[in-house]
């Protein structure tokens, strides 16, 4: 059996919160819908408009917001390479938007303990895709284009049409770490030998 096999497919946004709350640690989910990419760069421009007052330039209610700098596209194709980048660089900023309600994140590694503290008990999920198949995950966007802050070159924000777009839930609102769970039976076994 492949992996996609044993993956659920989830529509973005989410259709509600509940949705949310029902995804665990360990879950692998093929991702259909809307979603929007956003680095560290751009997280720190859009706080920074809401402090004086701005809307955001995306939704945030339920949305999902990858964390990707893609490459350029090649002739007919959405989107390059679109791998995701390292999570704890939008960690200073993930809590406020848990707040304001957005659904998911998708990115590679470990959150700071403030930002899994900030997931629990609340309908977010962070989630994480393959690092070093950018490529292949690229082949999952079926249209992408640029909606704010262009001039951050690949790291503008990005509305993302995407189609089994496949990640692992890592930390979810019961407060698991799939990356401390998966560890577990080798850390009993002092390597799993």
């Amino acid at each position: 059996m492949s992996q996609t096999e044993h993956a659920r497919s989830i529509r973005i946004p989410f259709e509600s919160s509940q949705v949310i709350r029902d995804l665990r640690a360990g879950d692998a989910l093929l991702l259909s819908g809307v979603m929007y990419t956003a680095r560290d760069a751009a997280h720190q421009r859009m706080l920074q408009g809401l402090e004086r007052g701005e809307e955001l330039p995306i939704p945030v209610e339920r949305e999902v917001i990858y964390y990707v700098g893609p490459t350029p596209p090649r002739p007919g194709q959405a989107i390059g390479s679109a791998g995701p980048t390292t999570a704890y660089r939008m960690d200073p900023y993930t809590p406020q938007f848990i707040e304001m309600g957005l659904g998911g994140a998708i990115g590679k590694g470990y959150r700071a303990a403030e930002v899994r503290e900030a997931i629990r008990g609340r309908a977010f999920a962070y989630m994480a895709a393959i690092g070093g198949a950018g490529a292949l995950l690229g082949r999952c966007i079926k249209e992408a284009s640029v909606i704010a802050y262009e001039d951050l070159g690949t790291e503008a924000i990005r509305r993302l049409v995407i189609e089994d777009f496949p990640v692992i839930v890592i930390n979810d609102t019961l407060g698991s770490d799939f990356y401390e769970v998966a560890q577990e039976p080798w850390r009993r076994t002092g390597g799993g030998g």
